[in-house]
């Protein structure tokens, strides 16, 4: 089939698409294409040989339009996961996390971009999302908050900032320690068995290999998944994936503990062992975020309570005080 067949049976974006790249590779624009390469590659292997000088940031010299881009601040370093957290660290004694107007934001393309919108040099309108607008906060160590709000309220995203995980577009998130996540959706691997995942789960967390398999029984006992434990994760249900999760992540008894939705997964029993982990993790002076639905595990396990709605503080105070007025609303 030639190259007019496939494009009259195609749709019109793909005809106009095929129609682009024809025109890109035709015979002019080729010998163009193939002259700029050269004499890139030309220079660039000149200025590794120290005869020429790197392009300045101020956009003079060297390649004059990704100059010019750094000059005018359109490109910038590609924000490092955990950066705000590893250059600061919380001051005092009895502070875990500092949050001060903090905010975050998504960027969403409105469509997926064509081939020939690219070669035009023209993007896909964008829109930006503030997901957390302005937020701040502290939390003491030994302390346990509860975070509640509907869905869409940023709450997820806001666990999110805290540990690194998304990068803040404004505000400053300080913490003791990195913070240990835990959530329903954490990825784990699923081409290995459980037993595996329990193994490089702790040592990941720091523990040499000898520890990890002196753990690793008492990790297995905590789940309760039975044989079950050396199958691939891939046949395992959700629940049977946060009796998992959580058994890995509260093995060592992390200093910050943020917590999305995790205990809302499994049956009474797991629940009831995971809410008395917690328990011995507040009794160690360990600070737990806990992001739940579940207002009567809110109240069971927070002293505080934080109301978000649409990346807003509503209200921050003791936990009856602030879930009465969020019933009410």
């Amino acid at each position: 089939m030639d190259f007019v067949e496939t494009q009259a049976q195609a749709t019109p974006e793909v005809a106009e698409d095929l129609a682009a790249l024809g025109e890109l590779f035709s015979k002019k624009l080729y010998h163009e294409l193939t002259t700029a390469l050269r004499t890139f590659v030309q220079s660039d292997a000149a200025r590794q040989r120290g005869h020429v000088a790197p392009p300045r940031a101020d956009g003079a010299g060297g390649h004059g339009r990704l100059g010019g881009r750094v000059a005018h601040g359109g490109v910038r370093p590609v924000p490092l996961r955990r950066v705000q957290l590893r250059g600061h660290r919380v001051s005092g004694a009895a502070l875990a996390i500092r949050c001060t107007d903090v905010e975050v934001s998504y960027t969403i393309a409105s469509h997926r971009p064509l081939i020939r919108d690219m070669l035009r040099g023209q993007k896909p309108a964008a829109q930006t999302i503030d997901a957390v607008r302005g937020v701040t906060f502290d939390v003491h160590v030994g302390e346990t908050v509860g975070v509640v709000g509907p869905n869409g309220s940023g709450k997820t995203t806001l666990l999110a900032a805290t540990t690194g995980l998304v990068p803040l577009a404004g505000g400053t998130c300080l913490v003791r320690s990195v913070p240990t996540f835990l959530g329903v959706s954490a990825v784990l691997r699923n081409h290995m068995t459980g037993r595996r995942n329990i193994q490089i789960g702790l040592l990941a967390q720091g523990l040499s290999l000898e520890e990890a398999d002196g753990l690793t029984g008492d990790v297995i006992d905590f789940t309760g998944l039975g044989d079950a434990i050396d199958m691939r994760m891939e046949t395992y249900s959700s629940g049977m994936r946060a009796r998992l999760h959580f058994s890995i992540a509260t093995a060592l008894s992390p200093e910050i503990l943020l917590i999305d939705e995790a205990l809302a997964v499994g049956d009474r029993t797991f629940r009831e062992k995971s809410a008395q982990r917690l328990d011995e993790h507040r009794a160690a002076s360990g600070t737990v975020l806990l992001v739940s639905h579940n207002l009567a595990e809110i109240r069971r396990s927070c002293s505080r309570v934080i109301w978000l709605e649409q990346g807003l503080i509503v209200a921050d105070g003791p936990t009856d005080e602030v879930l009465e007025s969020y019933e009410a609303s």
